[in-house]
């Protein structure tokens, strides 16, 4: 009977997990629109994170400011493509509690092309600045060489829809790697 219990509650969760729908998060700036879903899953400390600032309008005066390309990080052994956005230079920032650092070993989101993942500078500083990887990015996942620390970033779901636009807002004019004009993100919402 026990084995029947235990296998019928596995089954439920397993058709729960596999049948939910995962959030999305539309993101609206000059350049378009892009969609972001978020793996609340597996990735469930970044990904509530980023939509809790979303839906608490934390995000309402963001940017995206920081673009990193092969040719505008010269004194990078590791080079990688990502856009930066969130607060930028806001003193909100300073408020805000980080959260715990989720690796790419413990969810299994890999930085692919699309991926979202939180920018941060130490494990365990990341709150609510962001980037989206161009091109998949292996030196950002757990073990990576881009950080010192060999931590990666938490990355926590994935661009659904608008790569054209992350790939325009990437070749924008910048020095040293930070945007001339930043993009101010006009809309942000759980769609």
């Amino acid at each position: 009977m026990r084995k029947f219990l235990f296998s019928l509650i596995f089954s439920l969760v397993i058709v729960q997990v596999s049948g939910q729908k995962l959030p999305k998060v539309e993101m609206k700036c000059e350049q378009g629109t892009i969609l972001v879903e978020i793996d609340t899953i597996n990735a469930p400390v970044s990904a509530i994170n980023f939509s809790e600032h979303v839906q608490k309008g934390t995000f309402a005066d963001a940017v995206f400011y920081r673009v990193v390309r092969p040719d505008n990080q010269p004194n990078n052994k590791v080079k990688i493509e990502v856009i930066q956005g969130g607060l930028f230079l806001d003193k909100k920032i300073e408020e805000i509690k980080p959260i715990r650092h989720e690796t790419t070993k413990e969810t299994g989101i890999l930085h692919l092309d699309g991926t979202i993942s939180m920018a941060r500078n130490q494990p365990g500083s990341a709150s609510t600045e962001f980037f989206i990887c161009v091109g998949d990015q292996p030196e950002l996942d757990f073990g990576g060489k881009r950080n010192p620390d060999g931590q990666g970033f938490a990355a926590f779901g994935k661009v659904i829809k608008g790569m054209d636009v992350v790939r325009k807002i990437q070749q924008q004019k910048d020095e040293n790697q930070y945007l001339v004009d930043r993009i101010r993100i006009t809309e942000i919402r759980i769609k």
